[in-house]
């Protein structure tokens, strides 16, 4: 990244080439807003987030941890989100960099990230199957905004559970750009470093050409998760379950994905049909081929109703993964020169 190389060199974030960056805010306005960064909210492998308050706006203050890796994360995602707005990608209102000090300050969303939501083993409340829907369906807008719709196709590179943030009326808005890419339009594919999280990797990073088709990946991964109501890889599941999406495979071929729904759910089974469905569309997304995967777009109208199921070719809804041995599921793949984000 030409900016991050021009930090290095003048030891200082170059913040006055960035058009259209959001507010600038002092160390001591965001300690104050934090009451000194008192009440932690969550935290990974770039930083940890604090609640805070400024006027009458509650804000969340991601503060950034490791110099040299932060720093390149911190500029990806200032210059990424702060000149895109939607509804389902979350806001950036302002940011600060003091010396070795980087914080990024954004809305604060009072259901916090999906995977609280998805993976509690909590009887007393799990999500309708109407709510999971309109989640899968909201982070599908935002990506499809992020490659179809800006000037430049923006890969996010980072899509899980634990970067999807909730509104109060569970309205799903994608977050955490710090991994993100930009592609030029003329651009089919880009070279890039492995980047993401280890079981949402697409199998096109081993050969590290990537393309937004990525996303598409970690997103049906995604949507598995939201339905089973489990982690993609779960080490605490019998040796023959550690996988989701070999589980999958598995019931697509004898016809049973409905053994995989989510039975902490009744209402989930009240739907079983529609459920079932909406699994299908996941699997068109987890092909290994990446050029078989449908756009965002498509998806989404696919959830809206604008498109009918009966639209997709069933050949692609067989999920077909390599029989490299290396790759396992096609998805728990991890080199050993990566830049991986860590667990939040």
């Amino acid at each position: 990244m030409a900016l991050w190389k021009k930090y290095k060199k003048d030891k200082e974030a170059p913040f006055d080439v960035i058009p259209g960056i959001p507010k600038r805010f002092s160390l001591d306005e965001l300690e104050i807003a934090t009451g000194h960064f008192s009440i932690k909210l969550g935290g990974g492998g770039f930083g940890s987030v604090f609640k805070g308050k400024i006027g009458k706006q509650t804000i969340a203050v991601k503060r950034l941890e490791g110099l040299e890796q932060g720093m390149e994360e911190f500029l990806a995602e200032v210059k990424t989100i702060g000149r895109i707005h939607h509804f389902n990608l979350i806001r950036l209102i302002g940011f600060c960099a003091e010396k070795s000090h980087k914080l990024l300050v954004y809305e604060y969303l009072s259901n916090g990230s999906l995977d609280k939501w998805i993976f509690s083993k909590s009887t007393i409340f799990t999500l309708s199957w109407k709510t999971r829907r309109d989640i899968i369906l909201g982070i599908a807008r935002g990506l499809s905004y992020l490659h179809e719709e800006c000037e430049q196709k923006i890969a996010h590179l980072d899509i899980k559970p634990q970067n999807i943030l909730l509104d109060d009326k569970f309205s799903a808005k994608v977050s955490d750009f710090g991994l993100s890419k930009m592609i030029n339009r003329d651009q089919s594919k880009v070279m890039t470093r492995m980047r993401g999280t280890r079981g949402y990797l697409a199998p096109e990073w081993l050969g590290s050409k990537i393309t937004e088709k990525a996303d598409i990946y970690s997103f049906g991964i995604v949507m598995a998760e939201i339905i089973c109501g489990r982690e993609n890889l779960d080490e605490s599941q019998p040796e023959d379950s550690i996988h989701l999406i070999s589980l999958l495979q598995e019931k697509a071929r004898i016809g049973q994905l409905s053994d995989l729904v989510d039975i902490s759910s009744n209402d989930m089974r009240l739907h079983m049909q529609e459920v079932v469905e909406v699994m299908k569309l996941a699997m068109w997304c987890l092909q290994v081929d990446s050029s078989r995967r449908p756009l965002m777009s498509t998806i989404a109208k696919v959830l809206e109703g604008v498109m009918s199921m009966e639209a997709i070719p069933d050949c692609t809804l067989v999920l077909s993964f390599a029989s490299n041995n290396t790759m396992g599921s096609g998805s728990s793949y991890v080199p050993s020169e990566s830049h991986l984000s860590g667990p939040r």
